[in-house]
């Protein structure tokens, strides 16, 4: 593609050298630079691309784009650079804002071609999407998925580095779906994507709020609560159909800033809405741990099956049957989807017969842990055995209440490490420690991980639920001098056909 063709509908200035050069690829990393590339000199947190174009220019960039606003990099020597590496120099307004629009240009508009499904909120987001993606499975749309545990594209997953990527590989995965025929998109949507514009240019099919908690305050976050709802609700400024969880704490500021921009559909457990969860109970179905509840709406009146425990995974539900119920998806194959559905690293079941729950949860945090634990208790006819332990250059005050929850909900708790990273193991523990001491729970200390795992499954009656907690989808684990592989779920299956073994 021709620079000019890359560079449609954004204004410009050429600084340097002329707009026929033939682009290969758009890049904002210059180790990824090849011959023929546009270097994008993007102004992040921490390092300013514009120190990168001179390595770009010597990798053989065809063309590179500067920002008006920059600090470096006069346009006399721009001009030196260019003459010396023969390529052309553009400057833009804002580049980072751009780099979708630029991305979106040389990819041929593949948002544009897909039905994009957004979801934004504090929690809920990952297993709404993998739900979601179900059932338009179940439906027969080839769907890919962009999230936090992983992205699928095409039927390949590959490995999130964040929620929602930066808008070169977002554009690249979305260009590979409409290659290979693929019908949809589902996606999760970070506030720090809708501030930073890595999603520019998209326009959802349907848009959905889940919730809204206190997160994500940090200088190189947002500043305030504020900040962060102001920037969720961004979701909103392009979507054809608004979704929203009527129960949330910020439900009324949502439904003003829609007015006059998308129509809604909401969803509550708690009063009245379109889509409506009533009469929740827990039921277990073979080795499967899970939550029935009659779906009321001017659509469906039936039972729904969802196969993972608790009312948050109600509302994630909820959130998805009305997505699909907007896309006109036959209720059947909602029905099929939900009482299928495993979340990596989210309530995800081990299966084992000896009659013990044993669960894989993400719970990293003591709001997030109560939650879980407080549910666990509705499905547990004996003891509930914790397994956990804490990260290292995190929060202190996080061990203290994570020991402190789970000694007052877990009837034991075996306290291990999860990534100590440059802390030592034994003083993490030791904080959980202050905090657990404060009840009048029971516990011990296994510091190495897989065996904590080993020991909490060992130890397990029939009717016991052992919740291994903290890590969930993660499948390695950081030590100061080294990261490993480690999967919780791996860990847990293998300690289960150990005791089978020796039944």
């Amino acid at each position: 593609m021709k620079l000019l063709e890359v560079l449609d509908n954004i204004d410009f200035k050429l600084i340097a050298g002329d707009l026929n050069k033939e682009i290969t690829s758009v890049e904002y990393d210059s180790r990824k630079v090849a011959v023929g590339s546009l270097f994008v000199c993007v102004q992040g947190f921490t390092v300013d691309g514009h120190s990168y174009a001179s390595m770009a220019a010597e990798k053989g960039a065809s063309a590179i784009v500067v920002d008006k606003n920059r600090s470096c990099l006069n346009e006399d020597e721009l001009g030196v650079l260019a003459k010396e590496n023969f390529l052309s120099v553009i400057e833009i307004d804002d580049t980072h804002m751009h780099l979708a629009d630029l991305c979106a240009n040389f990819y041929e508009h593949p948002e544009k071609k897909l039905a994009v499904y957004g979801i934004t909120g504090t929690k809920g987001k990952t297993t709404t999407a993998f739900m979601l993606r179900a059932i338009l499975e179940q439906s027969g749309r080839d769907t890919g998925l962009i999230g936090t545990v992983c992205n699928i594209i095409a039927g390949h997953k590959t490995h999130a580095a964040h929620t929602t990527p930066e808008s070169r590989e977002l554009y690249d995965m979305m260009d590979v779906l409409t290659r290979n025929n693929s019908e949809s998109l589902v996606m999760e949507v970070s506030s720090q994507a809708l501030k930073l514009d890595r999603v520019r240019g998209i326009t959802y099919r349907t848009a959905a709020f889940t919730n809204l908690y206190e997160d994500h305050i940090a200088p190189n976050e947002h500043p305030d609560m504020e900040d962060y709802l102001s920037c969720k609700l961004k979701i909103f400024d392009n979507c054809e159909t608004g979704i929203l969880n009527l129960d949330c704490s910020v439900a009324d500021k949502v439904i003003d800033y829609c007015k006059g921009k998308a129509p809604l559909l909401t969803y509550s457990v708690n009063g009245e809405a379109d889509f409506v969860a009533r009469n929740i109970r827990p039921e277990r179905r073979g080795h499967v741990t899970g939550t029935v509840f009659e779906l009321d709406c001017k659509y469906y009146n039936c039972d729904i099956f969802v196969a993972l425990p608790g009312k948050f995974n109600v509302y994630n539900a909820l959130c998805a049957i009305a997505t699909a119920v907007s896309e006109g998806i036959d209720i059947e194959c909602v029905k099929q989807a939900l009482e299928n559905i495993s979340v990596p690293g989210r309530m995800q079941p081990i299966e084992n017969n000896f009659g013990v729950n044993i669960l894989v949860d993400y719970a990293h945090n003591a709001a997030a842990l109560e939650s879980v634990l407080d549910t666990l208790k509705e499905y547990t006819e004996g003891r509930i055995i914790t397994v956990f332990g804490c990260g290292g250059n995190r929060s202190r005050t996080r061990r203290f209440e994570m020991g402190e929850v789970s000694g007052n909900l877990s009837d034991y708790t075996v306290i291990t490490s999860d990534n100590p990273r440059n802390e030592e193991p034994d003083a993490i523990i030791a904080d959980i420690i202050t905090g657990i001491s404060k009840t009048t729970g029971k516990y011990e200390v296994e510091p190495d991980r897989s065996k904590a795992i080993k020991l909490s499954i060992n130890m397990a009656q029939k009717g016991d639920t052992v919740l291994i907690a903290g890590k969930g989808h993660e499948d390695y684990q950081i030590f100061a001098d080294k990261t490993i592989h480690f999967d919780d779920c791996e860990h847990a299956r293998n300690a289960v056909i150990e005791r089978e073994g020796n039944s």
